[in-house]
């Protein structure tokens, strides 16, 4: 087992969004063999602006005012870092300006995170940075951790907030840190033409709720819905999700239910999948129930749009569809390979409708064991057994 160490995490997601990440999850395993201070991302002038009435913005004005503490336990190992300061919004500045500001906030955070791991007692540490490629670039030269160490996860790329500078920022981070590691090989592919220290470890995923060891109660707004449900949880958003093949599929066969679990953006409340009969939209959930969901779907499906965004995504639902031993279909991208022999994957509309009618046919139960067996392999502690391999080498 590594011997202890101090670790800093900072990154892109704070310790209180309310959306799973990984860095959370990696955090709190790290923690249970080593100390870990998770550093939320310092608040920034036009958010505590335009955003003063959100409950996260109140806390971290709290904070800067000295009305709440900025380090808090979370665990015996773990603590939570707000950073009592505000830093410059400085994404529309043009590059040479931006370059100057940029390290001004820099180093204001990297001052707020010195002091923290100094009452911590915090040495020789190391410094994990989550994604946070503008408001981290310079933490490796203001802290000089013992091992800086980049992980990717998304192409953030894909994002105008993060494209703008991030073109040429994060390569020039990639290259400047000591290790990059991430839970894509198409990720990883890219992070080594600037970094041959660039090392998949993996996803790790608590599947733990997805059982089918226990018992689970058909949802109240499954109870009158007849017939095959082919589903789907998560975000519906457009840009991950095809809208024109989630039609097909339903227009292929009326007799199917296509159900879709989880929260509408704008181009899906448009959409013409409204008017279609045999379309479901249940609405977003809260994460505990989503295995009673998943546990009344015939055949699961993610029916991602291909594009720059998707092309490199680990969707965690998958692994969430396998735990409970079912039929998946999936659109097929170079990440999605590694599911491969456990969910089909398809490249178009006619494969999805072949594949979910063969799902649906499906007689061999030792699939469903294989599914699951897959699924429980994508823990956590792999994935960070996976980073300390990467460390070291």
């Amino acid at each position: 087992m590594e011997r202890q160490r101090d670790i800093i995490i900072v990154g892109i997601q704070p310790w209180d969004i309310q959306i799973g990440s990984n860095c959370k999850n990696m955090a709190l395993e790290l923690s249970k063999h080593h100390r870990v201070l998770y550093v939320n991302a310092p608040l920034d002038r036009s958010t505590a602006n335009k955003e003063k009435n959100n409950p996260s913005v109140k806390r971290r004005m709290d904070v800067i005012n000295r009305k709440k503490a900025s380090l808090m336990p979370v665990s015996n190992n773990l603590w939570e870092f707000n950073p009592p300061i505000q830093i410059e919004s400085i994404n529309w500045l043009p590059s040479p300006l931006f370059t100057i500001a940029n390290k001004f906030n820099n180093k204001r955070f990297a001052k707020a995170i010195a002091k923290a791991a100094r009452e911590l007692g915090f040495e020789n540490y190391y410094l994990l940075n989550d994604s946070d490629m503008f408001r981290s670039f310079y933490l490796k030269e203001y802290l000089r951790p013992k091992k800086y160490i980049y992980y990717t996860r998304d192409n953030l790329m894909t994002v105008p907030y993060w494209k703008k500078h991030g073109r040429s920022m994060e390569p020039l981070l990639m290259s400047k840190s000591d290790v990059v590691v991430g839970n894509s090989p198409f990720l990883i592919e890219y992070a080594k033409q600037y970094n041959s220290n660039a090392t998949y470890i993996g996803q790790g995923c608590d599947v733990s709720a997805f059982s089918t060891n226990q018992p689970f109660e058909k949802p109240k707004d499954l109870q009158n819905i007849k017939g095959k449900i082919i589903g789907y949880t998560g975000l519906l958003s457009s840009r991950r999700l095809d809208i024109q093949l989630i039609a097909d599929i339903a227009k292929s066969h009326p007799e199917w239910n296509i159900v879709l679990v989880g929260m509408e953006e704008e181009n899906f409340q448009k959409s013409h999948l409204h008017n279609l009969e045999n379309c479901f939209f249940l609405g977003n959930k809260s994460p505990e129930s989503l295995p009673s969901y998943i546990n009344y779907f015939d055949v699961c499906i993610n029916p991602q749009i291909v594009n720059e965004l998707t092309e490199a995504n680990y969707p965690r639902k998958i692994d969430e569809y396998l735990a409970m031993g079912k039929p998946t279909v999936a659109t097929y991208t170079p990440t999605m390979e590694i599911f491969s022999g456990y969910a089909s994957l398809a490249r178009s509309s006619e494969e999805y409708i072949q594949m979910i009618e063969q799902a649906l046919s499906e007689t061999d139960s030792t699939l469903a064991s294989k599914r699951k067996a897959f699924a429980q392999s994508h823990t956590w502690q792999a994935c960070i057994e996976s980073f300390w391999k990467a460390v070291k080498k």
